[in-house]
């Protein structure tokens, strides 16, 4: 619990605004190191692969598994799925060692009738609904036991691909922008071009 209790402030701060959710990954996310017997990544260690996607209440979870297992985009070592799911998957990028963990479907179908999403649904922001109904929702979060709302799956092992970081960049030769150089495209006439610039997509 001390651990939580030392990322809940800095959790809070990243991402914002009070809700629910994101103690809710939070915790999930500790769960999962836990599960797999590991510690928070410093670099790209652990991989997390969400099953979240974006527009629907709750999202916020992957806000409390970022900051848990330190998992980040600016690291590159996790990846949305958009599946729309409450539900995440932590690898052990040594061991390939996994663990799936969810919310619990019954637990997560009562969240969504609470105060705060009826709140949400009605177009107020998070950060301006009172705190009598917010506060009370995450102390229940923050007191319950990881069994009582995560299903936590069996560990396995799943393939890692190892790949080298790019560290070599050149200009786009039509913009001008410096680009890493396993993004630039070839032009018909040889030229070197940014994504943006090409016309294509990735």
């Amino acid at each position: 619990m001390k651990n939580f209790e030392d990322l809940f402030e800095t959790a809070l701060k990243f991402h914002g605004h009070k809700c629910p959710a994101m103690p809710m990954g939070l915790k999930a996310g500790l769960a999962a190191m836990k599960a797999l017997g590991v510690v928070r990544a410093r670099d790209k260690e652990l991989f997390v692969e969400a099953e979240t996607g974006k527009g629907h209440a709750a999202s916020c979870f992957l806000d409390g598994i970022m900051v848990a297992t330190g998992c980040t985009y600016g690291k590159s070592n996790i990846v949305k799925r958009y599946y729309n799911k409450m539900a995440f998957t932590l690898i052990d990028q040594k061991t390939g060692r996994a663990v799936r963990v969810s919310l619990r479907p019954g637990f997560f179908e009562k969240a969504l009738q609470s105060p705060f999403i009826q709140k949400r649904k009605s177009g107020v922001p998070p950060q301006n609904i009172d705190p009598e109904i917010i506060d009370p929702l995450i102390n229940r979060i923050i007191g319950l036991d990881e069994a009582e709302f995560l299903d936590i799956g069996d560990v396995h092992t799943v393939d890692v691909k190892k790949g080298e970081g790019v560290f070599e960049a050149k200009r786009c030769n039509s913009c001008g922008e410096l680009t890493f150089v396993n993004k630039l495209r070839v032009k018909g006439d040889g030229s070197l071009v940014c994504i943006p610039c090409s016309g294509y997509e990735e």
